[in-house]
């Protein structure tokens, strides 16, 4: 087993000692020198993030771009106090959640923060659900008041209907008849609040997520969570700085969005541009440039199109210095093609809501191009196989991760939380190898390995040998179960703009992976579809693509 550690300097005996118990369990441990993180035990997290700007003399500075609005900290935290007050007065009680149902607008960093400042638990939620998930997440969270936007109100009226919880509905934008509305509830509101008397330990959030299969679950998390993300990750790997412009295309409703727009910047007094609408290549990068970002934040499939688009239009990104990638592994040759492109490095990280952020990372000027990198100061990682063993250096396991970040449990889902959340560890479900110099290289999720010819194959080495391939704009494997019950490899192709699934093409493209990895792996079947099915956050989700053609018996659509 491998454990990455990180030791404040005020722990190093300890550390010492901890190297030496490890030893004898068989793991391997590196440590990095991180600096302790002292926060009181009464704790509010608005406090650092919104007050703590205004007490230090930047109230007057832009916090939030977006679009032609300009906003202050300074209006920023007058805003978070007026909602946390209109809160109050609706007779929201503190450990009471509130529903977020917002855009990327001002009005969610607002509603976000002044739920938590008097106490409450905020709950942000996609935009892109239907009434049903509406309906399902003010049951499960138990809603006390739910923040929507009017834009959003068609689909999320029918959900509001019988709700045992819900007492009410503040709608932002345009008015609505029946509704709360924003303007009207902060107005009569007071711009004056001071925190909630919570303790770092309180719960202060709530992050959807769905996994692979099923329903939503919420991963629930402490005040104190965030400032270890913004500390280890943003500051000890991006070196974020208050002269920073950032910009992320996830939204706030997703963890990485979350940290990536609003929680980085407001650590640290720098500037974030938001960006409401829906996150194609070409306004994307045309936001990016316009407002002269300088951290930027994407996910591997947007970087695919938006090199697509760069090739039929010139941006100039040259105020980025630094660029980054999660929620599916980046491919080796989407980096090659960003930094020949605009001259910037993409740092791949791995990290999931239930850590809350990134805890694993390339750094800047030590990508190796594929890799996700190191462990991010503060957490430690451990590869074990099925049993919980440790696995020799090189060989494929189960990622195990422990740090400061990690949720406090799944609401109402105990033994789930039990199964993942193993002391102060959490389980991942992703697969890793590490090589002898401490790199990390994915192999897949826990449930995407599988075997052919008794061998495994790991979906995302061949997905990395199909894309570099110039016709592939994106590619995604699953395992194909013949009709004789084994496994073989398939793969669903998007083509590039102007490519078109000509005869012969499927065949090259497998003859094009047999040349770059172990012959064996190369996809049996191939089929080219206009786009992959993912979640918000740019995820590929593969058991879609499993019930849609894994099987012999249900699709003969592949081109062998």
């Amino acid at each position: 087993m491998i454990a990455i550690i990180a030791a404040p300097p005020s722990k190093i005996r300890e550390q010492y000692t901890a190297h030496r118990v490890l030893e004898t369990l068989g793991f391997a441990v590196y440590c990095f020198m991180v600096q302790p993180l002292e926060l009181p035990d009464r704790y509010n997290l608005v406090d650092h993030f919104v007050d703590r700007h205004i007490r230090e003399g930047r109230g007057e500075k832009t916090a939030i771009v977006c679009g032609s609005t300009r906003v202050t900290y300074c209006e920023v935290a007058t805003q978070v106090n007026r909602v946390g007050n209109a809160l109050l007065g609706l007779g929201l009680q503190e450990e009471q959640r509130v529903l977020l149902v917002l855009p990327d607008i001002p009005e969610f960093a607002a509603a976000y923060f002044g739920t938590i400042k008097m106490g409450g638990v905020a709950v942000p939620t996609s935009t892109a659900m239907r009434a049903s998930d509406y309906a399902y997440f003010l049951s499960e969270s138990r809603a006390r008041i739910a923040i929507v936007h009017s834009a959003l109100i068609a689909e999320l009226a029918p959900a509001f209907s019988g709700q045992r919880y819900l007492k009410h509905v503040i709608v932002c934008g345009e008015p609505v008849h029946d509704y709360l509305n924003w303007d009207e509830v902060l107005r009569h509101s007071s711009p004056d609040l001071e925190p909630a008397r919570t303790t770092k330990d309180d719960v202060a959030f709530w992050l959807w997520t769905s996994g692979s299969t099923g329903r939503p679950k919420a991963a629930v998390h402490l005040h104190h969570h965030w400032v270890h993300c913004c500390e280890h990750y943003a500051r000890g790997v991006l070196d974020i700085r208050a002269g920073d412009v950032v910009f992320s295309s996830s939204k706030l409703f997703h963890a990485y969005g979350l940290g990536n727009a609003l929680m980085f910047p407001f650590h640290v007094g720098a500037t974030t541009i938001l960006y409401p609408g829906k996150p194609h290549a070409r306004a994307i990068l045309e936001t990016a440039e316009a407002n002269r970002s300088t951290l930027f934040f994407s996910v591997p499939t947007l970087y695919a199109s938006m090199l697509q688009e760069a090739e039929k239009t010139r941006y100039d990104l040259g105020s980025i210095r630094l660029a980054a990638s999660a929620a599916e592994p980046l491919p080796a040759e989407i980096f090659r093609r960003w930094k020949e492109r605009f001259g910037v490095e993409i740092l791949d990280g791995i990290g999931s809501t239930e850590v809350l952020h990134i805890y694993l990372s390339a750094r800047a000027g030590r990508v190796h191009p594929g890799s996700t990198g190191q462990a991010v100061p503060g957490y430690e990682l451990a590869l074990v196989d099925h049993a919980g063993q440790s696995v020799p250096l090189g060989e494929i396991g189960d990622l195990m991760v422990a740090g400061p970040s990690t949720a406090q449990c799944y609401w109402n889902r105990q033994e789930l939380s039990q199964d993942r959340m193993r002391g102060r560890w959490f389980f991942t479900g992703d697969k890793y190898r590490i090589d002898e110099n401490g790199y990390y290289w994915y192999a897949g999720r826990s449930d995407d390995m599988f075997r052919v010819s008794g061998q495994w194959v790991s979906p995302i080495e061949v997905e990395s040998a199909l894309i570099e391939h110039s016709q592939v704009l994106e590619a995604a494997v699953i395992a194909f179960e013949e009709e004789t019950g084994l496994h073989t490899p398939k793969a669903f192709i998007v083509l590039r703009d102007g490519c078109l699934g000509r005869p012969g093409l499927a065949r090259e493209l497998q003859d094009f992976v047999k040349q770059r990895i172990t012959p064996y792996k190369y996809p049996r079947h191939i089929e080219f579809v206009p786009e992959l099915p993912k979640t918000a956050a740019g995820k590929v989700l593969r058991y879609k693509l499993r019930e849609l053609g894994g099987s012999a018996k249900v699709s003969q659509a592949s081109m062998t």
